[in-house]
C-alpha cells in the first residue's frame, strides 16, 4: 500500500471510530509503530487530528456563534425530527422548561397549535408571541438581561428568577460534547451559567442535540453527559457512530 493509500485510509478509519490507537494502527497495516507515528504526525500537520498518548483523536469542530434568528432561518429537518420527539414527551399539565434554542422555538411552535395545558418557563421571550390569549399554555418568561446575540434572557438576575421555580422537565440546547470528556458546552459563560441554574431546577433533564454536535465543540463547559437523564437527537441508537455509540454507553444516559 501507498503512503496516501495508507493515511486515506487511516483518516476513514478515524472518522468512524473518533479515535484510534497506534498499536492498532500497526497491527491492522502490518507496519512498525514507528512508521504510524510518522503517519500521524503528518496527518496533524495537515490539521486533520490530533494526536495523543499512544494514538490520536479526530480533530474537533470548533463551532461559532450565531444568533437565535440566523439558527432559526435554518429550519433542518434534523431539527425538526429532533422538536416532535420533544414535543412528544411532554405532557399535560406538567410544567416545563424551554431553554434558548432554535430546536425549542420550534418545539413551542407544536405547542402553541395543539395548546396543550400545561406551564411553560423560558429565557427566550420570543416564543410568547406564537400563543393565542385563550391559550391553556401558561407562559412564564424569566426576567433579567436580554442579550441579543443570544437570543434570550442570560445572567446573574435569570438565575435569580429561574431559582423560585421547579420544574417536570428541562430542554437544553448545546454547540458541541467533547467526545472524549462528555463535557456538554457552549459560548459565553453568562449564557452556560444559566444553563445550570435550569439543570438545578428540574426532576428530569433532557439535552436536546443534533447528532454531528458530537463532533463540534464550543468554548464554555457548562455540564457534563452524566448529568442528564436523556439526549435527544434526530437518528436512532443504531445509527449512531461507533463512537458516539461507545460516549453514550459510558455515561449510561438514556438516548431518545
Amino acid at each position: 500500500m501507498f503512503l496516501d493509500e495508507r493515511l486515506n485510509s487511516i483518516m476513514e478509519i478515524l472518522n468512524k471510530e473518533k479515535k484510534v490507537k497506534v498499536n492498532d494502527l500497526a497491527k491492522h497495516f502490518n507496519i512498525s509503530e514507528v512508521m504510524i507515528r510518522k503517519d500521524l504526525q503528518r496527518l496533524e500537520t495537515e490539521g486533520k487530528l490530533k494526536r495523543t498518548h499512544g494514538g490520536a483523536i479526530l480533530k474537533k469542530e470548533i463551532v461559532h456563534l450565531s444568533t437565535l434568528d440566523e439558527r432559526l432561518i435554518n429550519k433542518t429537518s434534523q431539527k425538526s425530527i429532533i422538536a416532535k420527539k420533544i414535543f412528544a414527551s411532554i405532557s399535560e399539565n406538567e410544567t416545563i422548561f424551554l431553554d434558548v434554542s432554535s430546536i425549542n422555538y420550534m418545539v413551542a411552535e407544536l405547542l402553541a397549535e395543539e395548546d396543550k395545558n400545561l406551564v411553560l418557563i423560558t429565557n427566550m421571550p420570543s416564543i410568547s408571541a406564537l400563543f393565542r390569549k385563550d391559550s391553556g399554555t401558561e407562559i412564564i418568561i424569566t426576567g433579567g438581561n436580554y442579550n441579543k446575540e443570544i437570543g434570550g434572557i442570560v445572567g446573574s438576575e435569570a438565575i435569580n428568577c429561574i431559582n423560585k421555580y421547579k420544574v417536570d422537565k428541562a430542554f437544553l440546547g448545546s454547540c458541541g460534547i467533547n467526545p472524549e470528556t462528555g463535557a456538554v458546552m457552549n459560548f459565553q459563560s453568562e449564557d452556560g451559567n444559566t444553563k445550570k441554574a435550569v439543570l438545578s431546577i428540574a426532576k428530569k433533564k433532557f439535552l436536546i442535540v443534533e447528532t454531528k454536535k458530537f463532533e463540534c465543540e464550543g468554548t464554555f463547559c457548562f455540564s457534563s453527559l452524566n448529568e442528564f437523564d436523556a439526549v435527544i437527537t434526530e437518528k436512532r441508537q443504531e445509527q449512531l457512530s461507533p463512537g458516539t455509540k461507545k460516549l453514550i454507553k459510558k455515561f449510561m444516559i438514556e438516548f431518545i
